[in-house]
């Protein structure tokens, strides 16, 4: 049937093993152990041959490469009459990637397994720190966090990592943390915690690269941001506004009647990204998520769905929808990546008897403005071929839409050569790469500053406006046109 003993030998000497871990050692003729670069390792009796799996990290290309082989390895030498015992650094199942696999298997296979526990890494960074883990303590792996674009934690929490064995992946996990915290945030590094060469170094987060004490047994502790830095104490925030003893106008607040509000926030937010003001986009940021929030945490309360629902929705359409980013998919620029992008939408489509219906432009929403509809539109269609293959035509069309509504004779067919008009020259717009809300807004904002000019004289001089000739007026304008304005 097989037998596996799992030892951990605990975070330093042999002082720290357990008696029932030292007493098992002590009785083996031989004992495997995932590395000798372990202080109990050499302290063990001298009756014991130790076998260690240091060769294969020399010969391995990757950690991956490494742990199947000493699994496979442990998984065989239990099959021997004897069995075999396997010890590892701290605690069996805590950072041991080893332990958790040949437990699995040892499983699927009938193999009988015992573990001896040990103390891991963890209580002796606690005490070197002078801290209590809860309520709220995060605990993470630095060749995990290397990985990220971003933490994968809120910031407003306590952070501990572990697994920062080199420069080179405390440098990896530096600019993932540096993607959210300040370069001169507080943190400590523990080296060697619960040892005699136990060493706490307190830098700034951009130092935690360059310390010359980095080894195999070095933690860092990443101090809470700040209050209110996390998705989930605004999503709290919010709750409590909502909550019985909250305020009595968000309680009563529902979908519709924060329809208004969210349309508001989301204008501002395209106001202060067009007047460049990224002090006024933070804060419009802000209060355009609130309102997220609000309308999530009213479908929570109304059982219709959660604030979850909403980010794992998303996410698994952001990554549907990219497998040339989380998959496969080869794509040759832009347009293959939209082109792609309208199939995966349309076998969505297909795939949602609800939605099998409606076409390409079905999910453009009518409430768009008229401006960002038609481009948006226009867009769309474009994505699977439907577009001139040149701007040339598309110029044409806006002269040609232009002769038709000078030939207009009725108010109705004015009205409709009009919006053909406009249509063009949206079309016109979209084909230089320019976003024709975005232009209109610009202009309206141009002409809002040039009127003011004209206003202003017109106050100056002791006159309003509606005074002043239109050959005055344009006097002024010019004058405005010239002070750049």
């Amino acid at each position: 049937m097989g037998r596996i003993t799992l030892i951990g030998l605990g975070p330093g000497g042999a002082e720290m093993l357990t008696r029932a871990a030292w007493d098992w050692l002590g009785s083996q003729a031989e004992v495997y152990v995932r590395t000798r670069h372990h202080p109990a390792v050499s302290e063990l009796p001298a009756s014991v041959k130790v076998h260690s799996f240091d060769h294969y990290y020399e010969s391995g290309e990757t950690f991956e490469e490494v742990y199947e082989k000493i699994v496979s390895t442990i998984l065989e030498l239990s099959l021997r009459s004897e069995g075999v015992t396997y010890a590892v650094p701290g605690h069996p199942m805590v950072a041991e990637a080893t332990s958790l696999e040949i437990l699995r298997r040892a499983a699927e296979k009938e193999i009988d397994i015992q573990v001896f526990e040990g103390i891991s890494f963890l209580e002796p960074c606690f005490t070197a720190l002078q801290i209590d883990p809860f309520p709220n303590l995060v605990i993470f792996d630095a060749i995990e966090l290397g990985l990220r674009n971003a933490p994968p934690f809120p910031a407003s929490l306590p952070v501990l990592i572990g697994q920062i064995y080199s420069r080179q992946v405390a440098a990896e996990a530096k600019m993932t943390l540096l993607s959210i915290y300040p370069d001169f945030h507080p943190v400590k590094m523990v080296h060697n915690a619960g040892t005699e060469k136990q060493v706490i170094e307190e830098i700034a987060l951009y130092e935690m690269d360059r310390s010359s004490n980095i080894g195999l047994m070095t933690v860092l502790y990443l101090p809470p941001l700040g209050q209110g830095t996390s998705l989930e104490e605004f999503h709290e925030l919010v709750a409590h506004l909502r909550a019985p003893d909250g305020c009595p106008w968000d309680r009563e607040q529902t979908h519709l009647s924060l329809r208004s509000h969210l349309l508001e926030e989301a204008y501002e937010t395209i106001e202060a990204i067009d007047n460049e003001e990224p002090s006024a986009l933070k804060e419009e940021l802000g209060d355009l998520l609130l309102q997220i929030v609000l309308h999530a945490q009213i479908a929570s309360e109304e059982g219709d769905f959660t604030i979850a629902d909403v980010l794992q929705g998303i996410h698994e359409k952001i990554t549907r929808r990219h497998p040339h980013v989380f998959g496969t998919t080869k794509v040759s620029g832009v347009d293959n990546v939209l082109q792609n992008w309208e199939q995966i939408k349309a076998d969505e489509r297909a795939n949602n008897h609800e939605k099998a219906d409606q076409g390409l432009l079905d999910g453009i929403p009518l409430a768009l403005p008229a401006l960002s509809q038609a481009q948006e539109i226009q867009d769309r269609a474009a994505r699977v071929g439907f577009d001139w293959p040149e701007v040339a035509p598309v110029l044409k069309k806006v002269y040609e839409e232009l002769k038709e509504f000078e030939e207009a004779g009725t108010s109705e067919s004015r009205t409709e050569e009009l919006g053909d008009l406009l249509f063009a020259v949206v079309n016109l717009v979209r084909w230089y790469d320019v976003d024709a809300e975005s232009a209109l807004r610009a202009a309206s904002l141009k002409f809002r500053k040039r009127f003011k000019y004209i206003e202003l004289k017109a106050k100056e001089s002791g006159q309003t406006t509606a005074a002043l000739s239109f050959e005055e007026m344009d006097r002024l304008w010019e004058e405005s046109k010239k002070l750049d304005l």
